[in-house]
């Protein structure tokens, strides 16, 4: 069984749990990459989520290798045979744990704050992470919901290495486990999408409520939550034909819908990039529509030349605009493009055939498309970090060469992919309100919209 993302395996999973559903349980997702699939499991089962902290030990020379973990409350797992196989020392094994029990601190602070962790006591609790390896880090999460008092423990993975899976059974009362394959290698193998989840996407799981926020329907008709809850017309995956193949997106459409996002990224992980999907989240709370598509096919992405090929996306993009169109006659339309495919939103958006109302460049190379800035006519916002010094100064170059309505926005302290805490959210921020002034229907604003200078 392979997993498009962490967000279809917490699906699954949690059908394998709805048993649990109505008893006193609490979803402890282990960071980050286990919150995403237990925010799923929580959501359906209508139970809290929460985070169980514990930090691996890594060999030194060989990081991915874990020779034990940590945890709170001074939790202290060691694989013996690994610490005797590596042949590592009292003091290489305290040197790496002095490191992990600040980042143990550090995390705590970052997604707790002054909160105190989930009473355990006499519960169930369901730990939740997107696969097991060594079963270091879950073996270790077990002991510490253990020495909180839970009642009983069930560890829940989608995906496993069978001789870990079976060695777990001795520290959970129950392992649920979707798939065990005999010629397990790495949990990456099992994901289509096994891109990194940040602190931030793990902040924002935790924030949004899931205590009877799902009664096991589609996605799209939840009800309930606080940050995050879209009550949406439209939420699905899609095909859509351009220059002759398939690309494959997400659309999202609320009901009564404000205007309509088209994301734009050249590398064709668009529809799964964590930074695209927390914008995009943050577009559709305020009533904007969108599409996190793939301008690329998995295959096409492996060659730079098409990555970089800005003619080509944007052909692309001016045919899936028009299917756009197609879904919400009526809504006007914006691109937002990072990177590469920022360029290809410029080069598409000087198409005067195209019905783009807006544009908004996040980190972009706007210079990919120097031939034809002059000619957009679209009101564009370029974000850039102010530590991403090199695309700063080509931003500043590409607004200088455009007689359309622009604006540059520098975010402090942030680095190209606005990682800093933060950052994104000021980044998202900024393009959902210039998203809102410009797509919003000429009557809200009449002439307001150019009222801004160059």
């Amino acid at each position: 069984m392979l997993f498009s993302d962490r967000t279809e395996a917490g699906r699954r999973l949690a059908e394998r749990l709805r048993d649990y559903q109505g008893q006193d349980i609490v979803v402890l997702g282990l960071p980050r990459g286990g919150v995403p699939v237990a925010y799923e499991v929580a959501r359906a089962l209508g139970a809290p989520l929460d985070v169980i902290l514990v930090r691996k030990l890594g060999v030194p020379y060989q990081p991915e290798l874990a020779a034990g973990a940590i945890g709170e409350g001074g939790v202290r797992v060691l694989n013996r045979e690994v610490v005797r196989h590596t042949q590592l020392t009292a003091d290489e094994l305290t040197a790496v744990e002095r490191v992990e029990r600040e980042e143990l601190r550090r995390r705590t602070m970052r997604y707790r704050g002054d909160e105190a962790p989930s009473t355990l006591v006499g519960r169930t609790a369901i730990i939740v992470d997107d696969g097991v390896a060594t079963g270091s880090t879950a073996r270790a999460a077990c002991q510490v919901a253990r020495a909180h008092g839970a009642r009983r423990i069930v560890l829940a993975v989608p995906v496993g290495a069978p001789d870990a899976i079976q060695a777990l059974s001795e520290d959970a009362d129950e392992v649920v486990c979707l798939e065990t394959p005999s010629w397990f290698r790495a949990i990456g193998q099992w994901y289509t999408d096994f891109s990194q989840t940040s602190d931030d996407e793990v902040i924002r799981l935790l924030r949004q409520d899931t205590v009877g926020a799902w009664d096991g329907g589609d996605a799209g008709s939840r009800e309930g939550g606080e940050r995050g809850f879209v009550p949406a017309a439209r939420d699905e995956e899609v095909e859509v034909f351009a220059g002759g193949v398939p690309l494959a997106g997400r659309l999202t459409i609320p009901e009564d819908v404000r205007g309509m996002v088209v994301f734009v990224h050249g590398s064709g992980s668009s529809r799964h990039s964590p930074r695209n999907q927390y914008v995009a989240r943050m577009l559709n709370e305020a009533g904007l529509g969108t599409l996190l598509f793939d301008l690329l096919t998995h295959r096409e992405e492996r060659d730079r030349g098409y990555v970089f090929d800005i003619e080509l996306l944007a052909d692309r993009l001016v045919e899936v605009t028009a299917w756009v169109r197609e879904q919400v006659d009526g809504v006007r339309i914006g691109f937002f493009g990072a990177s590469t495919g920022a360029g290809a939103a410029l080069w598409a958006a000087a198409n005067p055939g195209v019905p783009v109302a807006a544009v908004v460049s996040r980190g972009g190379r706007p210079d990919l498309a120097a031939p034809r800035l002059a000619r957009v006519s679209a009101p564009t916002l370029f974000i850039v970090g102010g530590r991403d010094e090199i695309v700063l100064e080509l931003n500043q170059q590409a607004q200088a060469a455009m007689t359309a309505q622009t604006r540059l926005s520098v975010v402090a302290g942030a680095t190209h992919l606005f990682e800093e805490p933060g950052a994104l959210d000021q980044a998202g921020a900024l393009a959902r309100e210039w998203f809102l002034k410009h797509l919003a229907p000429v009557a809200a604003f009449g002439s307001s919209v150019g009222a801004e200078g160059h």
